[in-house]
């Protein structure tokens, strides 16, 4: 391209001998360092214009199935999956508010360090407030931050990551769950390989990524996936097919992510695993009835995709009052600190269910990017947090 230029006014000046984004290959590590610059790039550029496109897609669909979007708390007091991987809130300073039944005279060495007045932490899951609201509102949904203090260094772990959580009311079934996730992640797809999506844009990503992709270069792409019907197939079949004579996959085994992959790429794109055991899976969900086969089991999915494994976790949850609080105290779990959430079993339950699908992930899926420190763009990890 070839400019007759009469006149160039410098808006903001830049040393091209210093400006940490030069006109050259620059490695993964370097640009986690340069993260505030980063967005420049012509790769993360994309992956941030699919990130806004995405969830424009998934806000057109839930708005058309008729879900209200709502928005759910950052801050909580209880650790919805109990599995301990919370972040703790605490006030950065000893002088904390006064409440009625704290002492305004008291000495501040013996102030209380809880702001709250109680344990607080960085909420993991919307799921249990959804429910709350889905108890009055039918059918309700979010796209909000959530928060995991795990010490994982793969590349599908973040601290701080994003989930599309939803709950609807009245289903018992565990199908009509998934089919709520199938369809409205075809719906992001078709959009996106529509004419106003990115299509192209996304190809060139994937083919930019395909040299520091870990991903089969024969796997299925998505957007070959998006008419076809996404096969289903319970936890024990998984394991059945899974098993061989030199390498027997045991009932009860928590699949690893390379399990998971393998399924999808069988499936030959998504595939839903069904049915879990009961002690791989958290206290809401809801119980299957007995069986003499193996052991108990939940009414619970994954959605697993190729490259990525899980992207979407869901489940039929358990409305029955006294099963909830069996599971609660099979799992450990004190009542009383999920008083509230006992509540909307004790004043009028409704069978219902919901899902979380991991953001992150799914513009992994989508993009080629195979981890999903550049599906974000201020990635925080453990021991990292630039800008």
């Amino acid at each position: 391209m070839e400019l007759n230029v009469q006149e160039v006014k410098v808006l903001g000046e830049c040393d091209p001998e210093t400006y940490p984004i030069q006109k050259q290959s620059l490695s993964v590590p370097y640009l986690r360092e340069q993260v505030h610059l980063r967005p420049r790039t012509d790769s993360m550029a994309t992956v941030l214009r699919l990130r806004d496109k995405v969830a424009r897609y998934f806000h057109e669909f839930y708005e058309e199935q008729d879900f209200l979007h709502v928005h759910s708390p950052i801050l909580t007091g209880n650790d919805c999956e109990g599995g301990g991987d919370v972040f703790r809130v605490l006030p950065g300073s000893s002088t904390l508010p006064p409440t009625p039944d704290r002492n305004l005279h008291s000495h501040p060495s013996t102030e209380p360090t809880e702001f709250f007045g109680k344990s607080s932490y960085l909420t993991v899951s919307s799921q249990l407030h959804l429910e709350a609201l889905a108890s009055a509102l039918n059918r309700v949904y979010t796209i909000s931050p959530t928060f995991r203090a795990e010490a994982s260094q793969t590349n599908r772990h973040l601290s701080e990551f994003y989930m599309l959580e939803a709950e609807m009311c009245f289903t018992q079934d565990l199908n009509s769950v998934m089919d709520v996730v199938e369809a409205s992640i075809k719906h992001v797809l078709r959009r996106l390989a529509g004419p106003t999506g990115m299509l192209d844009e996304l190809k060139d990503l994937r083919r930019s990524q395909a040299g520091a992709s870990s991903s089969p270069s024969e796997e299925t792409q998505w957007w070959d996936c998006i008419e076809k019907p996404w096969p289903r197939m319970t936890y024990t079949e998984a394991i059945q097919a899974l098993s061989t004579p030199t390498s027997p996959v045991q009932w009860g085994d928590s699949l690893s992510s390379e399990q998971e992959k393998e399924l999808a790429r069988r499936a030959g794109g998504p595939i839903f695993i069904t049915d879990y055991p009961t002690s791989l899976k958290p206290f809401y969900m809801r119980a299957n009835p007995a069986t003499e086969l193996h052991g108990p089991t939940v009414a619970c999915f994954d959605l697993l995709v190729p490259s990525v494994a899980e992207l979407v976790g869901g489940s039929v949850r358990e409305e029955r009052l006294a099963e909830l609080e069996a599971s609660m105290k099979a799992h450990g779990l004190p009542a009383e600190e999920l008083g509230w959430y006992l509540d909307l079993r004790r004043y009028g339950s409704v069978p219902h269910g919901g899902f979380g699908v991991g953001f992150e992930r799914f513009v992994s899926w989508i993009s080629g990017v195979d981890n999903i420190r550049e599906c974000v763009a201020f990635p925080r990890w453990t021991g990292r947090m630039l800008g």
